[in-house]
Order: structure tokens, then sequence, then C-alpha cells
């Protein structure tokens, strides 16, 4: 029944990105045009091998989603945004908490529906359900979720090639299950010779989650630490990243190290994680080499929000290597194993994903 329903997934999923493939390499869109296609595809098999548990140590899972949009510029300053988003998986819903997975497995949901107005070329203004408008590594922040809130971003130039930013907002986090977190947000930056051959960013950002009841009454705090139904800690997330680039040639190379403290906790507060990208699967017959090393304890992350790639969201430590090609400007793919512990555990968890993506 599975195989059946997931092979038609696919095709749903796929003819409208090989047509869009197809769309873009063909033809242009009339530059007067004010409506605007977007999307992407995720096909994915993924291998857990070694969970510290009784009840099913291994697991194996086939997962597929499509998300599919549209954005509508009446007039140059204003924009409409909205999506849906299509999913269908080898496991049941019910099976998700128990997966550590941060959306249902089996959906057909609103994805984004957001207005942005920019009232200058430098800031605009964000309201909806959107992508969250903060840059975070998967240490404090899963991208694939859609926040419902509002925010502000801005920027201003320091000299011609070094600018400041600022993103401020306050969001429902919309997680399954009833949720009605509240996260306060702010990110300032430093970009330093953006565009340039070497270039880098000092980005400073603090979170602060409330009403975290609900999600921690379903068990999607998952590892951090709570008494009954009521977390130990307050979040209050203080989070620093360094990230430098360089560009020789057709390999470019990102380092990025990500210094997150809790400051609403007492102590299990503290997580860091370092990342080294050479190259980009994102262009034509582009290669991808990645490797990424992070340590989380226990109440150093809000559990239910960062990366679900990982198996544990925070008590924990690992590594990431992963491979990636593009095939062409619509297609890429990527091959990625993860080795973590849970700290007390006396084993190794280890999972491999296999992804493929379109996105246009």
């Amino acid at each position: 029944m599975f195989h059946r329903r997931f092979g038609i997934l696919l095709l749903v999923l796929c003819g409208p990105a090989f047509a869009a493939g197809e769309a873009i390499e063909s033809m242009e869109e009339p530059a007067s045009s004010p409506w605007t296609w977007f999307g992407d595809v995720l096909l994915r098999e993924d291998h857990v091998h070694g969970i510290p548990r009784t009840v099913e140590p291994n697991i194996q899972r086939v997962f597929g989603r499509g998300r599919f949009g549209v954005l509508y510029d009446p007039i140059p300053t204003l924009e409409f945004g909205g999506a849906i988003k299509l999913a269908a998986a080898s496991n049941r819903n019910a099976e998700d908490r128990s997966y550590n997975l941060n959306e249902r497995s089996n959906d057909i949901a609103l994805d984004q529906l957001f207005v942005r107005w920019r009232p200058t070329e430098a800031t605009s203004l964000l309201a909806g359900k959107a992508v969250f408008p903060l840059e975070l590594t998967p240490l404090v922040w899963d991208q694939d979720l859609r926040p419902v809130g509002v925010s502000v971003a801005t920027s201003a130039p320091v000299n011609p090639s070094d600018r400041l930013s600022l993103v401020a907002g306050y969001f429902n986090g919309n997680l399954p299950y009833g949720d009605d977190s509240r996260i306060g947000a702010v990110q300032a930056g430093y970009h330093w010779h953006e565009g340039q051959p070497a270039s880098a960013s000092v980005l400073l950002a603090y979170l602060d989650f409330s009403s975290l009841e609900q999600l921690t009454l379903q068990g999607l705090a998952r590892s951090n630490r709570r008494v009954g139904t009521k977390l130990v800690s307050d979040y209050r997330l203080l989070d620093l990243q360094f990230v430098g680039r360089l560009r020789p040639g057709d390999w470019p190379l990102e380092a990025r190290v990500d210094l997150l403290r809790n400051l609403g906790a007492d102590d299990q507060r503290d997580a860091g994680r370092v990342s080294l990208v050479l190259g980009d699967r994102r262009v034509p017959r582009g290669w991808e080499l990645g490797f990424a090393a992070q340590r989380i304890q226990r109440d150093a992350a809000m559990a239910a929000f960062n990366s679900d790639e990982w198996w544990f969201h925070s008590f924990a430590r690992g590594v990431m290597p992963w491979v990636g090609y593009g095939f062409n400007a619509t297609w890429s793919a990527r091959l990625a194993a993860f080795h973590e512990r849970r700290d007390g555990a006396s084993q190794h968890t280890d999972t491999i994903l296999v992804d493929v993506n379109a996105q246009w």
C-alpha cells in the first residue's frame, strides 16, 4: 500500500519539478509579470542503527516532500507569497515523535502564507507563515520549520565593501500537536568584503522561547531536562557565529564556528559546532564536500526546534561528513553520514541519509 502511495507522490512531486526545470531552460518569464513560481522537492531514504533503546534500535525510512508556491508583486515594494506542502513516508505519523521528527511524515498542509513590504531597498517587514528570517545553523534551528509571526530586517553600509545587518521578530513556533510556543528573536551581523574572493561575517543572535508547556506535554522537548511535563530550565539562547569564505576559482570554501549558551539554564547549558564546506552542489555539475562536528549539552538548545537530521537534539556529541553533486540548475543529490553518541551511552548511533533535491 505504501509503495503505491509513495509512487503516486513521486509522480506528483517530480512532474512539476521536471516541467519547471525545462521551463527555466527553454523560456523566461516576461519581465513585466507580477507572478513568480517557486518550489522544492526532497526524496530521502535514511537508515539509523544503534539507537540506545530496547524497542526498535534500528529504523529505515523512505520520505518524499514537495513544496510548491507562488509570489505576487503587485507593486515593486509589496510582495505576497504562499505555498502548499505534500509529504508521504513509509512510517506512520504516530511514530514521528519517537523518530525525533519536527514535521508530520504524511501531510497536506499550508507551508507558507505571508506578505512582505520593502519601504526602502535596505529594509523589509515580513508578516505571516514563512521561512525563519535569522541565519542560524542546525545546532539551533531546523530550516524546514515555518513559524508564524512578524519580523523586520534592515542593513546599512559601513563602507563600500562592509555592511551591518539587523533582524528582529516575534513568532509562534507552530509545531504540530497544538503547539503554542512563542519565540522572540534578534540577530545583528557584521559582513566584511561581501562578494569578494575573501569575505567573513560575525553574527550574534538572541532567542527567547516561552509558552513551552504544550510541546513539552507532547514529548517534543525530547532530551531537555524536565520534571514530569515541566522543563527544568528556561530557554534564552545566545548564539555567536564566525563565518569565513574563500572563492579560489570553482571551489568555494566556507568555514563556520557556532558557539551557543543558554542563559536560562544554571548548568548543562553550552554547545558548539564547527563546519567546513568545499564546493557547491547547487550549481550545475558542482561537487560539494562537507564536514561538521557538534557537541550539545542537555539544556543548551531548545530540542524541539533544532535539526532533526541529527538523531539527538541535545545531550550528545557527533560528527557529520557528506558529499553532494549538482546535476543541473534544478537537481542535486547528497549522501550524508552521522556518527553520534548520547551522553552516558556506551555505543554510537549511526545514520545514513541519501537525498535527491530539486529547487526552482
